[in-house]
């Protein structure tokens, strides 16, 4: 029997060779990608130690100072998280809810209630996804990569989609292929799911490092893009406001 190097083979597994043949096509595409698998490793924990050195140093106090100032609670918003594997790892996040019971079970919504104002900002930035550089320096996810889930989301979408655990045959990632394609945040339905799970597992069959520098590029491109929009925009509803009177005495 002939050993493939991709997962497509996994989708087609006979019912003779069943859970078997699926292993056997996983050994075969790890060993492929063996070398990609330890440069991604290596680039990971260099940048990951770049970013906690010149940017988490300073951008964790200022942070924490705008996070208390808004709300109370915690700095950080410690998750568990469905790693590799499917082993369980805490994902940290900037808090960017009030201090709910909820918050592992349930994912936040458009409009939330439950979202302060500085956590709108992060998430709108992907500013409060910057702590994960530290799950990226331990070794739990990767910089690109599939998003990792909560428990009760990856077991609630894995009886709606048939091989949904297979994405995490790779570290989970901060960033990845269908957050770039647009699909970030709550899921409504099963299209965003499943569509979610497309690209995810499009990218864990053709992962390369072409692959991963497209996809941090777009992030940060993304990135800048959202800060400068919220800027401006907060300018010129500054502007307004400064003007407004005058517009008003002018009419009269």
């Amino acid at each position: 029997m002939m050993i493939t190097t991709s997962f497509t083979k996994i989708q087609y597994t006979n019912e003779k060779a069943g859970i078997a043949d699926e292993i056997l096509s996983i050994r075969s595409f790890l060993d492929y990608k063996r070398n990609y698998f330890l440069f991604k490793r290596i680039g990971d924990f260099i940048l990951s130690l770049l970013v906690i050195v010149f940017v988490l140093s300073w951008l964790i106090p200022l942070m924490a100072l705008f996070i208390k100032l808004d709300s109370r609670g915690p700095v950080f918003f410690i998750q568990r998280r469905v790693g590799r594997w499917g082993r369980t790892f805490s994902c940290f996040k900037f808090r960017t809810m009030v201090v709910n019971e909820y918050a592992n079970t349930e994912q936040a919504r458009e409009n939330d209630s439950r979202i302060t104002r500085v956590g709108n900002f992060l998430r709108k930035s992907n500013l409060d996804e910057f702590p994960q550089f530290i799950n990226v320096l331990l070794g739990h996810m990767s910089i690109v990569g599939p998003r990792p889930h909560m428990h009760a989301d990856c077991d609630r979408f894995s009886k709606v989609i048939s091989n949904y655990k297979f994405r995490n045959v790779i570290r989970p990632g901060i960033t990845g292929l269908a957050q770039i394609k647009g699909y970030r945040g709550p899921t409504r339905d099963f299209a965003s799911i499943f569509h979610r799970y497309q690209f995810d597992s499009f990218y864990v069959r053709n992962a390369s490092f072409w692959l991963d520098m497209r996809i941090i590029r777009k992030t940060a491109a993304e990135t800048l893009r959202q800060l400068f929009s919220r800027f401006f925009q907060q300018k010129r509803e500054v502007a307004a406001r400064d003007w407004a009177p005058s517009i008003n005495s002018m009419r009269n």
